[in-house]
């Protein structure tokens, strides 16, 4: 439900979008894509206390949350590197991303992302039944021997890599604000809200990415066990809540959203159904959160205009009367 309502504030303001949101839109695809292909399955499997597919469903249930999953954290990855570019020059005339850059990142994410998922299907790697048997996944324990340089690389290239890659970026990015806060303080030509909006995009990028690096690392962990020791050793109550972490990761992000974009939860506000009754929802005439990215910001003071003649006139007759 939370990352309907993400696509559907994207529709609402599809005109006034800046390139770079779509990044975000994308990372709802990819939520709402995994919540719609494996959790009716994985609810109906739980509710009947056992697997209802067969050794295909099984397949398709592993292959799509190890897809959606990997575009996941490939996208996070290029959000981070896409907004530390855009920190580089906050006050920059030019845009940085374009929409034909943002549209071939978004599409390298998904057929990244199918690249790996078809690996296990092509015989590196394996799919099977989570502890427990009510879903499934990389089938760890049956991969000690085959599938070792497949897990191997699994966790290299899609969590570790891509961790250092958006710890780095966003380390970048906080110097980078802490900088252009200390010129702000000393040039009256700066504005500040641009570094106040880049913070809160900050926030929300960092907490969306610990939170899915927090909910895939247990999951890497296990897995990493279960190819360098015995998997058996690990009672199926434990080895069950990685897995449960990993697909919990298509929860929070709205809830980021809502919290901290003031103007995603003011377009929230302003939804049909949360304005009935004789109080219709306003939101305030400010800048938004995704103002940075535009094209250009006017960081020229004001100067006042020249009053006419008619001011002129109007002017001394109050004066003089």
């Amino acid at each position: 439900m939370g990352n309907l309502l993400v696509l559907i504030m994207a529709f609402k303001r599809s005109s006034r979008m800046k390139p770079p949101e779509l990044l975000s839109v994308n990372l709802a695809l990819t939520d709402l894509g995994a919540a719609v292909t494996m959790y009716p399955l994985a609810v109906a499997s739980a509710w009947n206390h056992h697997w209802l597919g067969g050794d295909v469903t099984c397949i398709y249930y592993g292959l799509a949350g190890f897809f959606f999953g990997v575009a996941s954290i490939m996208n996070l990855t290029v959000l981070a590197i896409v907004r530390f570019i855009v920190s580089l020059s906050l006050q920059s005339p030019k845009e940085k991303i374009g929409w034909k850059k943002v549209k071939l990142l978004c599409m390298w994410t998904w057929l990244y992302a199918l690249v790996w998922a078809l690996f296990p299907i092509l015989g590196w790697g394996r799919y099977g039944p989570e502890p427990f048997g009510l879903s499934c996944s990389l089938a760890w324990g049956q991969m000690k021997h085959e599938g070792f340089s497949f897990v191997i690389s699994m966790f290299s290239f899609n969590l570790v890599m891509p961790s250092v890659i958006i710890i780095c970026c966003y380390f970048g990015i906080t110097i980078k604000l802490y900088v252009t806060y200390k010129k702000s303080m000393n040039n009256s030509n700066r504005i500040p809200n641009v570094v106040k909006l880049h913070r809160r995009l900050l926030v929300i990028s960092v907490l969306i990415s610990i939170g899915f690096i927090g909910c895939w690392t247990p999951y890497s962990l296990v897995s990493l066990w279960s190819i360098f020791r015995d998997s058996s050793v690990i009672p199926p109550e434990i080895s069950l809540l990685p897995c449960m972490f990993a697909k919990s990761s298509t929860v929070y992000n709205p809830l980021i959203y809502y919290y901290f974009s003031q103007s995603f939860k003011s377009e929230v506000k302003q939804l049909p159904w949360l304005c009935l009754g004789a109080n219709p929802c306003h939101v305030p005439n400010r800048v938004n959160d995704n103002s940075i990215y535009m094209a250009r910001v006017d960081v020229k003071p004001k100067v006042a205009t020249p009053l006419n003649l008619q001011e002129v006139t109007e002017v001394k007759t109050v004066t003089l009367g």
